[in-house]
């Protein structure tokens, strides 16, 4: 039996999933709202599944293993508002969901620490719709499913370099302030990782070895780029989106411990350090690549 997964909301994780399934014989169905972007999507060995009720059961019923990447709205979840009987009616025939969810549900704790047993308090909408959808997948008779809580992902094409080229970047300074992130490519791994070792009903933290001021990993790109450490502000005073305001309303420090000791995980990049220099060099080989003749 072929497996076959449906990848609902085919974003920027799910695709480094794709990349590790594709090569070992998966076949990957992947959502897009877009008629334009399906052919770039089939280019990668996805096949495009149009964002519509009819496409999406379709796709359902050949699929049996569900990634969900689609994030909830003040709506509620937007998979299940579209085809939530079908998927409820096909969860038994799923040898697999994974629910990608963010660190964001456990809610503000003054830098301490926070496992999968932490009580869920979110403080911002968006964290109250992850606990929300969390909730609402869990309660599918039959699925098997597996939540995820991601923490800030970094990765190709979403690392501070060019920002701090551009002169734009800015260290705010919020005291006891710490973020845990991930490597996408730390994602990927851990979700081969749960699809080889199903476990229905298990919560994982998604996040690296390293909680850290958002400041520190500004000026180590700086550094690894050998510009001039880019200024420091007070947050009081920083002027950015309230979207970029709320995330610094949240403190804590993400414990990883589950995905290495139940799934046997050695994170690629234990630490931003690791990762943005992986993405550097990553950078300068394609740069290599190009300027090739």
């Amino acid at each position: 039996m072929t497996n076959t997964l449906l990848s609902l909301g085919h974003g920027y994780s799910a695709r480094a999933l794709a990349r590790l399934l594709l090569p070992q014989g998966w076949r990957i169905l992947g959502t897009t709202r877009s008629p334009q972007k399906a052919a770039a999507l089939a280019e990668t060995g996805v096949e495009p599944v149009l964002w519509e009720e009819a496409a999406l059961k379709a796709a359902l019923s050949q699929a049996n293993h569900l990634l969900i990447s689609a994030g909830p709205d003040e709506d509620g979840d937007p998979s299940l508002n579209l085809i939530g009987d079908a998927l409820a009616a096909h969860a038994p025939d799923l040898y697999w969901a994974g629910y990608l969810s963010t660190t964001g549900v456990y809610g503000d704790h003054h830098g301490a620490w926070v496992d999968e047993t932490t009580p869920l308090t979110p403080g911002t909408d968006r964290g109250a719709q992850r606990v929300e959808a969390e909730a609402a997948w869990g309660a599918i008779p039959g699925l098997p499913l597996h939540v995820f809580r991601l923490a800030g992902i970094y990765g190709p094409g979403r690392g501070p370099f060019e920002k701090v080229r551009s002169g734009q970047a800015r260290q705010i300074i919020k005291r006891g302030q710490v973020f845990s992130r991930i490597h996408v490519d730390d994602i990927a791994q851990v979700l081969a990782a749960s699809l080889e070792r199903p476990n229905p009903g298990a919560v994982y933290n998604v996040c690296d070895n390293d909680p850290a001021p958002p400041q520190d990993v500004i000026a180590h790109a700086a550094e690894l780029l050998h510009l001039p450490e880019p200024p420091k502000v007070d947050f009081k005073k920083a002027e950015m989106s309230e979207m970029a305001r709320s995330f610094y309303a949240e403190s804590k420090r993400v414990s990883n411990e589950r995905i290495k000791t139940e799934l046997g995980i050695e994170l690629l990049y234990p630490d931003y350090r690791a990762g943005l220099q992986a993405l550097l060099e990553e950078e300068m080989r394609s740069k290599d690549t190009q300027s090739a003749p």
